[in-house]
């Protein structure tokens, strides 16, 4: 997969640093998945990236993504816009790679920019309960976009249970 010499991280000058939101995807809800159209319609760009980690393919037919506990900037609130600032005070993230069997997986990075809007659905749809029992957990890492490392949040599972590792780091339609 190329990600390309430079990324196009800019958004529409009228965006506000704290109404910019971006959201690594490696699933369902990239584009030509059957979750794209629904979720991720609003985005105002989406760009191939990659982060590193160990991606699943889970039996229920959708993937898990697994990341070091060390490489996690931040986790996830039920606050879309404190997570957007958050994500801005994260700065320029190292993108180095971490010690174990790690892979660079290959997906998109989604940037939206009304959280509010945009961020609930994504949650419902993966589990996300901050506080609560949850399916997958929305975290922040550094994103390879391009060249330029860039805090954004996904979803992962811890452990994955029952499922089969994708060597390739890319998830595809199964």
């Amino acid at each position: 997969m190329n990600i390309g010499d430079t990324a196009n991280l800019n958004t529409n000058p009228e965006d506000t640093p704290e109404t910019i939101l971006r959201l690594f995807v490696y699933g369902t809800l990239k584009r030509g998945y059957w979750n794209h159209q629904r979720f991720c319609a609003q985005a105002r760009n989406i760009e191939p990236a990659v982060v590193w980690g160990r991606l699943y393919h889970l039996h229920a037919g959708f993937p898990a993504l697994e990341v070091p506990e060390g490489l996690i900037l931040a986790r996830g609130t039920s606050d879309p816009l404190t997570d957007a600032r958050r994500q801005q005070e994260i700065g320029t993230p190292r993108f180095g790679r971490p010690t174990g069997d790690w892979d660079l997986i290959h997906g998109e990075l989604v940037t939206f920019t009304d959280p509010q809007r945009d961020l609930p659905p994504i949650d419902r749809l993966e589990g996300f309960r901050p506080g609560g029992h949850s399916m997958y957990q929305r975290v922040m890492v550094a994103v390879l976009c391009g060249r330029t490392p860039i805090p954004a949040w996904t979803y992962w599972m811890s452990y994955p249970p029952y499922t089969e590792r994708v060597a390739s780091g890319q998830w595809l339609r199964p």
